[in-house]
């Protein structure tokens, strides 16, 4: 166990806090772990009905300088991947195969899964919220701001984000897989990506009620704190729809380019700061992934972290990777001007993008060949 995860057992719910509150609860591997023991343990433990996760939040006015609500979950630990991967530590490798196993179990995790998703919800966060599981149930506030923001580093929406990301409405999954935009608690639930909305001042008091609630009851007696909530997304739905359902991201941007007003402008703006080739792959990703199972996107995201990280068809390893050389501009050097290879998102061919998709492992010895 992680002493980064705080377990808990109270009248028949498992409960889980994220207590690594200064780096925004961002998972480690231990935390994985810690995480994946705990739910396997309380899935065929009959005193166990239900299980609810949240995540600590900092509070410099409280005598422990942490609060019992705050961010979620900014997603994994960046440095630690920049570190492992100029180190060529193993355990990178370990951390995504267990992730992503993580993801799976909670997706289909068989009792009532609780996640309150106050704050920072993020990357790896969102891979921890339930995916919209049968039995999960995303709960959100006003101050959640939630985002697959992958590309800004190199990378691509991960745990999972190629599936759940690819059915949200129209082409908004294009949208928030490439540009990385950040959106609230209330736009999470039109999106699907949540299912209600409730006041964070009333967390603690839901929480404490989880010990005392029946299963049988438990959705209806959660929903009684819904509220309504603002949308921004949906007044840019027929534009999102427009511009991110051309077939490439060259098309994209060009198009985006040429038209007028402040949002178009943004979009493309921000679009050209990322990654060139990992945006290309990343559209390519969502489109697959929209007629996939969960298992079998997971399996291809493990295929496409490798190559994130060992770029062998372009000749570069881990340490010139364009995912090193994101986190090293964002969160190591943090001077915000990575040195993108190739330089222009004009400049990418298929014969960069493709190698991407071919599984370097033989289908039956891939990290996540037991998932179904």
């Amino acid at each position: 166990m992680s002493d980064e995860v705080l377990i808990e057992e109270k009248g028949g719910t498992g409960l889980i806090t994220l207590a690594r509150p200064r780096a925004l609860n961002a998972l480690s591997l231990g935390m994985v772990r810690a995480l994946t023991a705990a739910l396997l343990s309380w899935r065929d433990d009959a005193r166990i009905h239900a299980v609810a996760i949240r995540g600590m939040g900092k509070d410099a006015a409280s005598p422990t300088g942490s609060a019992p609500f705050g961010a979620f979950c900014a997603g994994g630990d960046i440095r630690f991947f920049h570190q492992a991967a100029l180190a060529g530590d193993p355990s990178l490798e370990d951390f995504f195969t267990e992730e992503y196993t993580l993801n799976h179990l909670i997706h289909h995790y068989p009792k009532p899964y609780i996640a309150f998703l106050d704050g920072i919800v993020m990357g790896g966060g969102m891979g921890i919220a339930g995916h919209g599981g049968a039995n999960s149930l995303r709960v959100v506030t006003p101050r959640s701001r939630m985002a697959m923001p992958e590309t800004q580093i190199g990378l691509f929406p991960d745990v999972g984000g190629g599936h759940f990301l690819s059915r949200c409405p129209g082409r908004m999954g294009e949208y928030l897989a490439l540009t990385g935009h950040v959106f609230g608690g209330a736009d999470a639930v039109s999106l699907g990506l949540a299912d209600g909305v409730v006041e964070a001042a009333s967390l603690p008091a839901m929480w404490e009620a989880l010990a005392q609630v029946n299963p049988a009851s438990l959705h209806d007696k959660i929903a009684m704190f819904f509220i309504a909530g603002q949308q921004e997304l949906a007044g840019a739905a027929a534009e999102i729809d427009h511009y991110f359902g051309l077939e490439t991201v060259t098309a994209i941007v060009q198009a985006l380019e040429g038209a007028p007003g402040d949002w178009a402008r943004d979009t493309a703006a921000a679009l050209r700061r990322r990654s060139p080739l990992m945006l290309h792959v990343v559209l390519e990703q969502v489109r697959r992934a929209r007629h996939m199972t969960l298992a079998d996107d997971l399996r291809m995201e493990r295929d496409l972290v490798r190559h994130s990280f060992h770029t062998a068809h372009l000749r570069r390893s881990a340490t010139s990777s364009e995912t090193v050389e994101g986190i090293r501009a964002l969160a190591v050097d943090k001077d915000h001007t990575p040195h993108w290879n190739p330089a222009r998102i004009e400049d990418i061919t298929p014969d960069m993008v493709a190698p991407f998709f071919v599984s370097p492992w033989p289908a039956h010895a891939h990290p996540l060949a037991s998932l179904r």
